[in-house]
């Protein structure tokens, strides 16, 4: 009974003074949503989309160019030979003949050689403001408030399914602390064992079989224990790196306890509009609507109107003037592959209403899976808890019958063993509870 109380009061004991910091699962959040890649990333793409919607929003806007030219040829690039005696009409030229003299006369009939633009400066600004774009600037910038929206909702999933992580990382963490102590807890009560046998083995009323069977248990204890402090270092080691700590070498304040019940069940109908899942499918049929809207206003006119001032200087002489346009494209041969491109997408507006519908439903239906997974979970661990009750019992009959010399070694660390396992089978349960719970309340969007 001595030592069943002992490997009781050693399960229920907390390490002190252990120089290294400890962490909640909150904090252990806190730090990977600002720290983990995955997020990062999203956040990133979150504000890649709020610059082009910001650059959709400039197409409102008059769209100013200015350009300039300086040339300078190698010839003239107007080189023209004008015969004035043959395009002067045969009237005109019988008056000339009348009042020229001869050598005028005469000159007239000589090919004159004209050149110009051998160098030159042309410069100048302009402004088109659109007035109509068949809706296409109006439904770009709608397009592109929609893209920022669903990258908004990307950073949501991204940030739960980094808390689902890190809880599972959490509850791992505090599964193979828990496991540790239940291996200090039994490797005291078998040391105490062993004690107690080696010395009735040294007064000859024990044998020593019943010695070599505590030792193999012992090395299988140390065994154990090998395995789980080198898979929680690992494991301590994924965890800050996924949640970006500095140091690998911490503890999680977490416990496996029995004063919790299990967590009320959601309306999932009422729940289905709250999750981000569902949002991102109604984006998706919105973006879907706005592309058949843009597609339609590339088959419809486009009017602009514009101002502009230019300077030249092409024949020696300085000349600024300004000017207005407005004008109109009316696209005519665009139908005929347009009118295929306009029941293209709104075919892919439908899929994207039948995949909502359908997506929907399978939300649906997985937040009742998550909802079972922590129904499951928590009658798992009731049982536990249960086996946890009969196999102290076990283990302390099993004690009382060595020490009264009415039952054998073997049974007596078997149902120590059991005893073990069953304190095992419990933590795990309630990892696996914990773990359940965070995926419902998620899938819920509690």
């Amino acid at each position: 009974m001595r030592k069943f109380l002992t490997i009781c009061g050693i399960l229920v004991s907390v390490a002190l003074g252990a120089q290294q910091p400890t962490y909640s699962l909150e904090q252990l959040l806190d730090s990977a949503l600002v720290n983990n890649i995955s997020v990062k990333s999203a956040r990133y793409d979150l504000e890649a989309a709020a610059q082009q919607h910001r650059e959709a929003f400039t197409k409102y806007f008059p769209q100013v160019s200015a350009v300039g030219l300086w040339f300078n040829a190698n010839k003239d690039l107007v080189n023209l030979e004008l015969n004035p005696g043959e395009i002067i009409p045969p009237q005109i030229g019988a008056v000339l003949s009348q009042i020229l003299p001869a050598e005028a006369l005469a000159a007239l009939g000589n090919p004159i050689n004209i050149s110009a633009l051998k160098n030159g400066t042309v410069a100048g600004v302009m402004a088109i403001q659109p007035v109509f774009a068949g809706g296409q600037i109006v439904n770009g910038n709608k397009l592109a408030k929609v893209g920022q929206e669903v990258k908004s909702l990307m950073v949501e999933i991204s940030e739960n399914d980094v808390e689902k992580t890190v809880a599972a990382y959490y509850w791992q963490i505090v599964s193979l602390q828990e496991k540790l102590n239940t291996i200090a807890a039994a490797k005291a009560l078998v040391d105490d064992i062993c004690k107690d046998v080696t010395v009735a083995v040294n007064a000859g009323v024990a044998m020593r079989n019943d010695l070599l069977q505590v030792q193999l248990r012992q090395n299988e204890l140390d065994s154990q224990k090998l395995k789980a402090e080198n898979g929680l270092a690992l494991l301590k080691l994924l965890t800050a790196q996924y949640c970006g700590l500095a140091d690998e070498n911490f503890a999680v304040d977490g416990a496996v306890t029995d004063d919790e019940n299990i967590i009320p069940m959601q309306d999932h109908t009422e729940a289905l509009f709250r999750t981000p899942e569902f949002a991102l499918l109604g984006k998706q049929v919105e973006a879907a609507g706005l592309m058949h809207k843009m597609e339609l206003g590339k088959l419809l006119p486009t009017v602009g109107v514009g101002a502009g001032y230019n300077y030249t200087n092409v024949l020696d002489k300085n000349q600024h003037f300004g000017m207005i346009y407005a004008g109109i494209r009316i696209p005519i041969s665009d139908w005929w592959g347009g009118s295929h491109a306009l029941k293209r997408k709104k075919i892919e507006y439908q899929k994207a209403l039948d995949t909502r519908d359908y997506n929907s439903a399978m939300l649906r239906i997985g937040m009742q899976s998550a909802w079972n997974d922590v129904e499951e979970s928590w009658e798992q661990l009731l049982i536990a808890r249960r086996s946890i009750e009969q196999a102290q019992e076990n283990l302390r009959l099993n004690m009382d019958y060595y020490e009264a010399g009415i039952s054998k070694m073997s049974e007596l660390l078997e149902a120590q063993l059991l005893y073990q396992q069953t304190l095992d089978k419990k933590t795990d349960a309630y990892a696996t509870y914990r773990n359940k719970v965070v995926a419902y309340r998620i899938a819920t969007a509690q």
